[in-house]
């Protein structure tokens, strides 16, 4: 599968809900690309959850990837949690019906396309990419999360 692609995601959001952005940093090699965007009324995870959707469409071919992301609830959610909500009938294990389920079913098909080491980085603690990524989740509020 070639070169590791090293993906770097933050969300960010005014109000939970409110405009949000999301941020993605991708590298490769020696290159990099940077991706982001917005939404005027979201909530923080469903911008971290886009974030990470993003980053992996981009990908042309099935890839190597190491996502660092700085957010529990998708590192969790996709390595844990995952299974057991499409086991239930996408339910918790409380009963209720899942969360952001549309970006949940987008974020399984685009990572079954791909080979996926998972990491989790401690947000706003000086790491390099998860600064870059978070970066670009305040542009994208700029670019088109504010009504």
């Amino acid at each position: 599968m070639g070169e590791v692609v090293r993906i770097y995601t933050d969300g960010a959001c005014k109000g939970n809900p409110g405009p949000g952005g999301w941020g993605a940093l991708l590298r490769c090699g020696e290159r990099e690309r940077e991706l982001c965007g917005g939404e005027p009324n979201t909530t923080n995870n469903r911008m971290e959850l886009t974030a990470v959707i993003q980053a992996l469409a981009v990908l042309k071919r099935p890839s190597t990837v190491e996502i660092y992301t700085d957010s529990q609830y998708v590192r969790n959610g996709i390595t844990e949690w995952l299974a057991q909500w499409k086991r239930r009938g996408w339910r918790t294990a409380e009963g209720k019906p899942v969360k952001n389920l549309d970006l949940w079913q987008s974020l399984e098909h685009e990572a079954s396309r791909h080979r996926i080491v998972w990491h989790w980085v401690r947000g706003h603690a000086g790491h390099d990419g998860n600064e870059r990524a978070d970066a670009l989740a305040n542009r994208g509020i700029a670019a088109g999360g504010d009504p």
